[in-house]
């Protein structure tokens, strides 16, 4: 019986080894300097890119952008405004109906940090003119920041979060 125990132990020992060396393998290796150069210059450009588009096509641009994802979140001013992708889709859509024209601009200290081949975080400070269709003029000015993903071959927002600054 004692040998038999031993053996077990034995086995399952030998199989959490191999099993552990296995997920090592397998496990996200390290960028290389070349990778996160691509990255980097492969996000910055999706960004000008969403900045164009949503400045020429409107807030419905916007939904091209966000991952139509179950991973998909968005948050304005501490509050969640799109828990998923799909309250997204309804959001902005409500919101493109009250607006006549937008333009949005990225500062310039746009910052990406490279993660993996498929994902880097973004962080800038943005400016947003909006025109209602009531004639109203709204300015906004603020920080973004983001998950972008690599999917399907094009870069998305994984997530995204808006920080207004407000008049005091």
């Amino acid at each position: 019986m004692r040998n038999c125990l031993c053996l077990l132990l034995l086995v399952v020992v030998s199989v959490s080894h191999v099993g552990g060396q296995a997920a090592s393998a397998s496990a996200a290796q390290p960028m290389t300097a070349a990778e996160a150069v691509r990255v980097d210059g492969a996000v910055r450009s999706f960004m000008s890119t969403v900045a164009r588009d949503v400045t020429r096509d409107g807030p419905a641009a916007w939904r091209k952008h966000f991952a139509d994802s179950p991973a998909f979140f968005m948050v304005n001013d501490g509050q969640m405004a799109f828990p998923d992708s799909a309250a997204a889709t309804k959001g902005i859509h409500d919101f493109a109906a009250t607006i006549r024209s937008i333009r949005l601009e990225w500062s310039s200290d746009l910052r990406v940090d490279p993660l993996t081949p498929d994902f880097a975080v973004v962080a800038v400070s943005f400016f947003e003119d909006q025109e209602q269709l009531t004639g109203k003029h709204v300015e906004e000015r603020g920080y973004f920041t983001g998950v972008a993903e690599l999917r399907g071959g094009r870069w998305q927002l994984r997530d995204a979060h808006w920080s207004s600054l407000h008049a005091q």
